[in-house]
């Protein structure tokens, strides 16, 4: 539960400490993860976070997460004999779970982009662009870092003044 919970805190946030959720987030957890549907719809989902979510808050902690998850379980799983048996199925449902990229974009190969994104191709200032991997350099890549270390450019004896004088 604890695993799924900073799986989706921290999706789409490279800032986040994966200890709250907000709303978007949780809808997202339980649409993924099967809570939501023909038994819980997403007005569902929506009132009971507010009905947890601290006042003025947006978000919740897992503490939070837990009680309405036992408050969801007893919508989405009604035949369930025991509140235990719920609980067990409703935190079976989430555990280790992370959030669905569907609907993302692929990676074409089609006709002549395989050939135009293939980086070992690259050649001049392009190629200096990229590492041996593929990956792009970044800044490194794109501009010249000049140093400012008090030597004028193309100073061929750097650094040896100390040798020389010792």
């Amino acid at each position: 539960m604890e695993e799924t919970f900073a799986n989706f805190s921290k999706f789409g946030d490279s800032k986040s400490t994966g200890k709250e959720l907000d709303n978007k987030k949780f809808s997202k957890l339980c649409k993924d993860t099967g809570i939501m549907g023909k038994l819980v719809t997403s007005t569902d989902v929506d009132i009971i976070f507010s009905k947890y979510k601290p006042k003025g808050g947006r978000t919740i902690t897992l503490k939070e997460f837990g009680l309405i998850l036992d408050e969801l379980c007893l919508k989405r799983f009604p035949k369930k004999e025991s509140l235990e048996e719920k609980k067990e199925a409703i935190r079976a449902l989430i555990a280790g779970k992370g959030p669905a990229t569907a609907g993302t974009t692929k990676i074409s190969k089609k006709g002549g982009t395989a050939r135009l994104t293939d980086t070992s191709k690259y050649t001049g200032s392009h190629k200096e662009r990229f590492g041996a991997d593929g990956k792009g350099k970044g800044l490194e890549g794109r501009e010249d870092i000049i140093e400012d270390d008090g030597y004028v450019v193309g100073y061929t004896n750097k650094d040896t003044y100390d040798q020389a004088h010792n």
